[in-house]
């Protein structure tokens, strides 16, 4: 392979994963509008009360699976999934960022967090799903169930942060480990809903799978923008 050939291989790469990508999204998107709509019908309940009855102690259904110690963990970490919560964490990422001299991308971070918050309180608003009644709950809840709002947020917070710090830092490691974190800290907080029984297990999913849609959507649009020189290069430590 010449030189010219090994530039137009690297060149189509980034266009290539685009693509990849968004075709991901369209499926994610077309599997999120089916679960919506069988759930919506109803078609999800018996699995859904089946998994939530299997969590909750056989002799005493008040009280989830595990030792107390478990428990206690399970209502620490769903808090990491609130609003204030992700606010806060929102904050002190968009001062690391501005202390780096990142600004654009700090602007940018708190757009698409703050996006994703109020996409998911559209589709709240529009679906209006009832919470669960087959257990009683652990944590106080107020909102519409489908799809959760703690799975969501969670996963556009943790996957949007992961995906932009991930890029702020050269080294692979250091990129692997932000976003194997932002993953684990996503599938947590979405079991601790179910495992408290403050939603169905498909709220749960359906929140993962717009979440991570939105975070995708917003690595997509960031890959472009730092490649129009919009927001600051991969990799630039300011």
């Amino acid at each position: 392979m010449n030189a010219v050939e090994r530039w137009r291989s690297r060149a189509l790469k980034p266009d290539a994963r685009l693509l990849i990508a968004f075709v991901i999204v369209v499926a994610i998107v077309c599997a999120f509008a089916a679960l919506a709509s069988v759930a919506t019908a109803g078609g999800t309940l018996a699995i859904d009360r089946w998994l939530i009855a299997w969590l909750r102690d056989p002799v005493d259904s008040s009280l989830p699976l595990g030792p107390r110690w478990f428990r206690s963990m399970m209502l620490d970490l769903t808090g990491w999934g609130n609003t204030a919560s992700l606010t806060m964490l929102t904050g002190i990422i968009i001062g690391y960022l501005l202390v780096m001299r990142r600004a654009a991308t700090a602007v940018y971070l708190a757009s698409a967090t703050a996006g994703g918050a109020l996409f998911n309180s559209i589709l709240k608003a529009i679906i209006d799903r009832p919470r669960p009644d087959v257990v009683a709950h652990l944590v106080e809840v107020n909102s519409a169930s489908f799809p959760s709002g703690h799975a969501m947020n969670s996963a556009v917070v943790f996957l949007t942060l992961g995906a932009v710090l991930s890029r702020v830092h050269k080294q692979p490691g250091v990129r692997a480990y932000i976003l194997t974190v932002a993953i684990l800290l996503t599938l947590t907080i979405g079991f601790s809903r179910v495992y408290l029984g403050v939603h169905w297990p498909s709220d749960v999913m359906a929140g993962w799978l717009v979440g991570g849609v939105w975070a995708t959507l917003c690595w997509m649009l960031a890959r472009r923008l730092q490649r129009q020189e919009t927001l600051e290069p991969s990799g630039a430590t300011g």
